[in-house]
């Protein structure tokens, strides 16, 4: 699955995902794959696992976002490459 980073409380090591209507989907700092911590507004990729309840993402990675391709208006952008938004270790 792939969604959006909601919240990230860096202090606590965890954070929330992006549910749509659903429920938020909690996510741990024990569960990031090559990774310290996220931003808010990441996208990233994960498998979600039913906890007593709730929802936890395991597995979490982040999503490359290609900058050389054409944006949402149909321009070129000018900078080229791909790019990881969060802090990759």
């Amino acid at each position: 699955m792939q969604a959006i980073v909601k919240k990230w409380l860096k202090d606590k090591e965890y954070g929330f995902l992006e549910n749509g209507s659903g429920p938020d989907i909690l996510i741990r700092k024990s569960d990031l794959v090559r990774c310290q911590y996220l931003k808010a507004g990441t996208t990233v990729e994960f498998e979600c696992h039913p906890v007593k309840g709730s929802l936890i993402a395991k597995k979490v990675t982040l999503v490359r976002e290609n900058k050389g391709g054409r944006g949402p208006n149909g321009n070129r952008n000018k900078s080229g490459g791909t790019k990881f938004i969060g802090v990759m270790t």
